[in-house]
């Protein structure tokens, strides 16, 4: 197979602390919940490996590169933002988003009664049907309440 053809592959990964007195959103949707990660911007570590994995996949820089947390552009910018500009650069480059696989891991919130609202919304900003985008939540059974994490992986196929 000719490499200009084949699939391409990206791994992302995120974590942000829990704390009191910010919002929970995941995926764009915001969960109902005492703590929320704490970020420089909405700190949606869902959207933040997931972005990361399509940066990846398609051979560009990372997150943090392109929206660094010591610029003030990006102080309380929506993580939807920077999916946005990634699918921008997968389009320029001619790349398609074919699935995405996340697995959100935290003892709290629960991921479950948010699952579809995310997965549809994730539909929306990926303009993938839903049911190439899997959502898990793990619980780390009380090894690691004060943060969340996510593991993202992305497949990507040229146009």
């Amino acid at each position: 197979m000719p490499l200009n053809t084949a699939p391409r592959i990206g791994l992302g990964w995120d974590r942000h602390g829990l704390v009191s007195g910010r919002p929970c959103i995941l995926g764009g949707i915001e969960i109902p919940f005492e703590l929320g990660p704490i970020g420089h911007s909405d700190a949606d570590v869902l959207l933040h490996a997931l972005t990361d994995s399509l940066l990846g996949a398609a051979g560009l820089d990372d997150l943090g590169t392109l929206f660094s947390d010591q610029d003030p552009r990006w102080k309380d910018a929506n993580s939807k933002d920077f999916l946005t500009a990634a699918m921008t650069k997968l389009s320029e480059k001619k790349l398609q988003v074919v699935s995405v696989d996340l697995v959100v891991i935290c003892d709290q919130p629960k991921i479950r009664p948010y699952r579809e609202a995310i997965r549809q919304n994730l539909s929306k900003l990926l303009d993938l049907d839903q049911d190439r985008i899997n959502l898990k939540g793990k619980t780390t059974e009380g090894g690691c309440s004060g943060s969340i994490a996510v593991q993202a992986v992305a497949l990507l196929l040229p146009l």
